[in-house]
């Protein structure tokens, strides 16, 4: 994979995955309060496990082996959750079309640009926000006032929860 050489480019093609970020954000939280994964109990997906995802997203240049690496998780064990409405099918399924159209669009804009080195950029990040997130449902779930945001819905917005609080139950 080949870095951008014209500056100027490299410079807008950084920005544009930066301007990415809330959506990547956004996608794998909306992901991991969504999809079926273990939540609990000795099969609860734990953040290293993200991390190892992570570390291989960190060391190839291919979103394939990263795809290979979720799928042989799902292989091990059910902790990524198994099936259409899984948590590993939902991060393979964003590899290959939310992510991917976004690193198109980076490149339409920025012709020059090299479009592995942004999809994998964008790869990165959004595994790397995925364990951020899973670190803090793991420490906040089951906990009384713990949360700091609610969860979001299948289309990425948070959800209002309704509290006893608000009637001073």
């Amino acid at each position: 994979m080949t870095q951008i050489l014209d500056p100027k480019v490299a410079l807008k093609v950084q920005k544009a995955i930066r301007q990415a970020e809330d959506y990547l954000v956004i996608a794998i939280e909306t992901a991991l309060d969504n999809c079926e994964y273990s939540k609990s109990g000795d099969k609860k997906l734990e953040e290293s496990q993200f991390n190892n995802l992570l570390r291989v997203a960190d060391t190839t240049d291919s979103p394939e082996v990263i795809k290979n690496f979720i799928c042989y998780q799902v292989g091990r064990d059910e902790k990524w959750g198994r099936g259409k409405k899984s948590l590993a099918a939902k991060i393979i399924q964003d590899i290959d079309i939310s992510l991917k159209i976004r690193a198109n669009q980076i490149v339409a804009d920025n012709p020059s640009s090299d479009f592995k080195y942004i999809w994998i950029q964008l790869i990165r990040r959004y595994i790397g926000y995925g364990s951020r997130y899973l670190k803090y449902l793991n420490e906040v779930k089951g906990k009384a006032n713990s949360s700091v945001v609610d969860p979001r819905n299948a289309e990425g917005s948070r959800e209002q929860v309704e509290t006893n609080s608000k009637d001073g139950k």
